[in-house]
């Protein structure tokens, strides 16, 4: 099954796919609201408006998982996100990233290794994972790793589509 054809909800709860995102290159985060990354939805919302018209865009999926630090409801998320980062990206509902209840998205992402070899579970908020447009996962960023960072720009730029 391709990453596209796996059912996600938006954030205001309507069931989709990520298909009509196909031939894009996409930058999948989990994100959080009440965490000492949270800021990143800065650099996050800058790689949106600089590539999102050369076939790029951003996903984001919250994230509850550690240390309770997206506790909103969708609403609460969605309002957070757009006036106090002025987020333009694709939300969807809020998921779990890892264990049992790991969504299907983050089944295929975390089989992915980052840069040091290592698959597996998201390590906290703000991981980041490359997809071509062709739908294959072809970087993946732990947390720490700034959207702004060169490797993650370089990543991008050599992702977009001709």
């Amino acid at each position: 099954m391709s990453i596209y054809d796996i059912p996600v909800t938006t954030i205001s709860g309507d069931p989709t796919t990520l298909a009509p995102l196909r031939g894009k290159a996409l930058l999948v985060v989990n994100v959080a609201s009440k965490c000492g990354l949270t800021p990143q939805y800065t650099a996050l919302e800058q790689l949106q408006k600089e590539y999102g018209d050369r076939g790029f865009s951003v996903v984001g999926f919250p994230c509850n998982q550690f240390a309770g630090q997206e506790p909103g409801t969708a609403e609460e998320i969605e309002t957070f996100c757009s006036t106090t980062y002025g987020v333009t990206f694709p939300l969807f509902e809020k998921v779990e990233v890892n264990g049992d209840a790991r969504h299907p998205v983050y089944a295929e992402l975390t089989k992915t290794a980052d840069a040091d070899g290592a698959a597996g579970d998201v390590t906290w908020n703000f991981e980041k994972f490359l997809i071509s447009p062709e739908g294959e996962v072809i970087a993946r960023f732990r947390p720490r790793t700034t959207p702004d960072d060169e490797a993650v720009v370089k990543a991008i730029e050599a992702a977009l589509p001709a």
